[in-house]
Parts: structure tokens; sequence; C-alpha cells
């Protein structure tokens, strides 16, 4: 599987990506058999109550937080199309001025899928932009694919495991208090596209 070709030749900001993601996400195999559905509970397991998701896509994880939380990302065509879905979903102008950019306003931040398309210094610059909007003690969840999932898309521009993500939280002065890999053991990761790492930290 390692050795299939990247799927994703586009920049994450552009139209054409946001339509692959929905050709991908859309597939009769997918809803057939609701692959999302442990990631789901995965992710509720958590108890991430309200929840910034930067980053988010199409929406996949806030139809997870079945409606407790709120999304943002820089494709127009992945924000419309989880608009569309009728979820709160807007650009960074758009969010800035919201009644949700208010400092304190969200028990996590939650990062799917995005630290790995990013440079180090990126990631962190992100997560200052926000970090004051979340609650003292709060949560940051770092989600992030393993070995065969990082190679699958060609817009990946760093690996970002356990040891990236506890340096990024020392930067960003979070304390990381659980760190797994899912749905499979580690070692799955180097051929399961869907293995990730899950990282939670608390904000000092």
């Amino acid at each position: 599987m390692t050795q299939q070709e990247p799927i994703f030749p586009y920049s994450t900001q552009e139209q054409a990506y946001s339509k692959l993601l929905q050709s991908s996400q859309e597939a009769w195999w997918r809803r057939l058999l609701n692959v999302q559905a442990p990631y789901g509970w995965n992710l509720r397991r958590l108890k991430p109550g309200f929840t910034l998701d930067i980053g988010c896509g199409l929406g996949r994880y806030l139809i997870h937080l079945r409606g407790n939380g709120v999304g943002i990302d820089h494709n127009l065509a992945s924000v419309q199309y989880a608009r569309a879905k009728g979820l709160q979903v807007f650009t960074p102008e758009d969010f800035h001025v919201s009644p949700f950019n208010v400092p304190q306003r969200f028990d996590s931040l939650l990062l799917s899928h995005v630290a790995e398309h990013m440079t180090r210094e990126d990631v962190i610059a992100l997560v200052i932009r926000y970090r004051e909007l979340l609650k003292s003690g709060g949560k940051l969840i770092i989600i992030t694919p393993q070995e065969a999932g990082f190679k699958r898309d060609a817009t990946h521009r760093q690996f970002v495991d356990f040891q990236k993500v506890q340096e990024l939280a020392r930067a960003l002065h979070f304390k990381v208090v659980k760190e797994y890999s899912f749905p499979l053991p580690r070692v799955f990761g180097r051929f399961f596209y869907f293995n990730e790492f899950v990282t939670v930290s608390l904000k000092k």
C-alpha cells in the first residue's frame, strides 16, 4: 500500500484539493461501512467540550462532535461544503469578526490532520493565533497520520510523530497528558493508511 502514488497533488487551499476530499469522503464504501464511526468515538471519549476545529476541512470532526464546536478552514470550497451540511464553519477572516472570537470561549483546540501540512514554525504560529480563545487548563488535541498515511498525500510537509508533538507542546507552553496510536497499535502505521498519532496537551 505504501507504494501507491500520492493522491493529493495540490495545495490545500485550492478548490481541486477540496473536490478530491469530497470525492474520497463520499465514496460509497465509506458510507456503507461507516468507517468514520471509530474515529468519532475516539474523539468524543477525549471529552473535548466546546471545540474550535482549526483546519476543519469538510467538517468531518465537527460532525463527530455533534454540534459542540465550530470550525475554521482556509479553503473556501471546503467551508462552503461544510456549511451546506449545516455546520458552523468559517474562513479565518470570517471567524475573526464572528461571535466565537472571544477569549477563553473554547474548551479544546483541535488540529486533526493539519500539522503535517505545515512547517514547525507555522504550526506554532497557528496555535498562538488562537491560544487565547482556549480556557485555562483547556485541551490541545493534535491528530496526525502515521507513515502510510503521511506518504499518501503530496501536500504533507513534515512527519509529525509523538516526539514532534511533544516539542510543539513545550514551545507553546502546553503539557502533554496523553498520547496513543489509533485505531491500531503503532506497528500498523507503516502500512495502514488510517492509523493516527493522537496527543492531548493541557494549556498551562
